[in-house]
């Protein structure tokens, strides 16, 4: 789910690359969309999606509440309405610890590797 640093440099990702970062299908960000007016792809010609940054950003705060905290899109929208700081530092945290795990695992197998 966390973005290459590589990736950091675009300005606009495709629904496809969105959708791949977060392991989602398509659909479920066009529903996000229709659900949540804080996630606005900028649209072009035959209705191509360009998601920015923000986007991103804000389909990463539903995906946390609604795939990883469990809730529903109602609570999730409650939520956001409510205190939206403390998401984005809670999620923020999250990816962060993952972060550090998968770069745990990755050490650990290396000394696996070596012993």
């Amino acid at each position: 789910m966390a973005l290459k640093a590589n990736k950091e440099l675009k300005l606009y990702y495709s629904i496809s690359e969105v959708a791949q970062m977060f392991g989602v299908n398509e659909s479920l960000l066009r529903y996000w969309e229709k659900e949540f007016p804080m996630i606005t792809p900028r649209k072009v010609g035959g209705n191509i999606r360009q998601y920015r940054k923000e986007d991103v950003d804000n389909i990463r705060l539903v995906y946390y509440l609604v795939k990883e905290k469990g809730m529903t899109l109602s609570g999730a929208k409650q939520r956001l309405k409510q205190n939206k700081e403390t998401i984005i530092r809670n999620s923020e945290i999250l990816e962060r610890l993952k972060s550090v795990r998968e770069e745990l695992v990755r050490m650990r197998k290396e000394l696996d590797y070596v012993t």
